[in-house]
């Protein structure tokens, strides 16, 4: 056999057969009329932006009063940190033993030379046996009293309190210079 038979008997490949639809081809009359854009969308995304800006805008103003509160509440809170810390001083002043023996004192009490004891299974008194005498034995403000530098600024300024309300109302405006009563200032020399 042949090349040439063996070829015409093996089977072909089957080609479609191209059909391409016919397109028709006329003449543009008039453009086509253009579409109205519908108002509602418009309206809709024109609403959606001021909604966002308005919440944007609502929102900062919240963020920005909720600082001015916390600036505030800190500030209350170092006022107060001061205050706490004032009162603190007042106690630990008053809380002293030098004020407490100075406050006895000023009250008439005394303190007596040494304690007695009361036994009570047989009702024996132990110890001296006397009463206090009219004067103390420990004098708080003595030659050995130990000064307390927060009471010694508590009685300044009780002094310049009590100055102040036996001086005649004569204020002077500390930003003006003092006053001149003796003449004009003059340099000292030898």
């Amino acid at each position: 056999m042949s090349r040439a038979t063996a070829a015409a008997m093996l089977p072909q490949p089957h080609k479609p057969a191209q059909t391409r639809p016919s397109r028709s081809l006329r003449p543009v009359t008039a453009p086509s009329p253009r579409r109205r854009p519908k108002l509602a969308y418009a309206l809709i995304a024109l609403g959606g932006a001021f909604a966002i800006g308005a919440a944007q805008i609502g929102l900062s103003l919240a963020i920005t009063h909720d600082s001015y509160v916390l600036a505030d509440l800190n500030s209350q809170q170092r006022e107060l940190n001061l205050q706490t810390s004032a009162l603190e001083d007042d106690l630990a002043g008053i809380a002293s033993p030098q004020y407490l023996a100075t406050e006895a004192s000023e009250l008439g009490m005394v303190v007596a030379g040494s304690a007695s004891y009361l036994r009570l299974s047989d009702s024996a008194v132990l110890g001296a046996n006397t009463g206090a005498g009219w004067r103390s034995t420990v004098d708080p403000t003595g030659a050995g009293a130990v000064d307390n530098a927060l009471l010694d600024a508590k009685e300044a300024e009780a002094a310049a309190a009590a100055k102040a309300d036996e001086a005649p109302s004569t204020a002077v405006d500390p930003d003006l210079p003092p006053p001149i009563t003796d003449g004009l200032p003059s340099p000292s020399t030898r």
